[in-house]
């Protein structure tokens, strides 16, 4: 498989995955807060954020269904895949595709255990399907037979 021009600039652009507690780092590119829920004690000053996308976060039935249990967490990207194929889940996925053309993005969770969050299986995803010419790549969850 060859990469055009546009493929080889957008994957100079990372995804990063951290911890809204932890402290910014200035190449971290746009800082996007990804959880529903504002994180306990941290102002909106001290999170230092560029934006806060809470349509793709996990729903609150999912969340709880999940309890980030190491081991429900296939199970667990396989139904938020499903939850970002709906309608404004999917557009706020497009948008963070967007800003991925653009810079680096570090998408930030209050969750303790990153490896295993919905943050982590969101960067997966966008890693998957990113393309800059719009085409989405068969791990799009629109494409998904579950």
């Amino acid at each position: 498989m060859s990469l055009s021009c546009q493929d080889l600039y957008v994957a100079l652009h990372e995804i990063k995955v951290g911890r809204i507690y932890d402290e910014a780092v200035d190449a971290s590119g746009l800082r996007v807060l990804v959880d529903r829920l504002w994180p306990r004690g941290l102002t909106r000053q001290c999170a230092r954020l560029d934006e806060w996308c809470k349509d793709v976060a996990p729903s609150r039935a999912l969340r709880e269904w999940y309890g980030h249990e190491p081991d429900k967490f296939a199970e667990f990207v396989q139904r938020y895949r499903g939850e970002l194929a709906e309608d404004v889940q999917a557009m706020a996925v497009a948008h963070l595709r967007q800003l991925l053309t653009e810079r680096n993005l570090t998408l930030l969770t209050a969750t303790k255990n990153i490896t295993v969050s919905g943050a982590s299986a969101l960067a997966d995803l966008l890693r998957a399907v990113t393309r800059p010419s719009g085409e989405v790549a068969d791990s799009d969850p629109r494409s998904s037979t579950t």
